[in-house]
């Protein structure tokens, strides 16, 4: 229903409208800079022949500018060039690291990386043993770059499980 209406609507008078719309005048040009309409009448009042030549189209200057065929490429980036090398760097592999893979079909992990069950490993043994689970030692293990352990190790925690006994009862001690 609601198509109907607004095809009537859209097309009430077309006719009339489209031949109003091819009827009228075509744009003028665009006006001059005020510095230059001075110079401009001088220049027609010593010579009439200016005005002619103004609006004269040159057959010659039109077919040349037919002619011209311009083809441009765009010069290559370096942003492309770094995601290509870095595309490559990227397809050395290394095995994982533990038993846990065998449940996962993870065959391989791009050197650089971890996954999530490696960065929660090697959070967990830094913060259990950290004087022997330097940011060193992990990065040399996990073969990955000393500013990413740093960072991971500075900004990820591992959840920690607090339990607090009721301020009126005594605490009950797990078996």
């Amino acid at each position: 229903m609601g198509a109907r209406v607004t095809r009537a609507i859209r097309n009430f008078n077309l006719e009339n409208r489209a031949e109003r719309e091819v009827s009228k005048l075509k744009p003028s040009t665009a006006p001059r800079h005020p510095s230059t309409k001075s110079l401009l009448r001088e220049q027609m009042s010593y010579n009439s022949e200016i005005k002619g030549e103004i609006a004269r189209k040159d057959d010659r200057l039109l077919s040349l500018l037919k002619e011209v065929y311009v083809d441009s490429t765009d010069p290559v980036s370096s942003l492309r060039v770094k995601t290509a090398e870095t595309q490559q760097e990227s397809k050395e592999f290394r095995l994982p690291k533990g038993h846990h893979f065998d449940t996962l079909n993870v065959k391989n992990i791009p050197k650089g990386k971890i996954s999530v069950v490696e960065a929660l490993t090697l959070l967990n043994n830094h913060k259990l043993h950290p004087e022997t689970w330097t940011a060193e030692k992990i990065a040399q293990e996990y073969q990955l770059e000393l500013k990413d352990v740093n960072s991971l190790l500075k900004y990820f925690v591992t959840f920690e499980v607090r339990t607090f006994p009721p301020k009126d009862k005594k605490a009950m001690h797990s078996k």
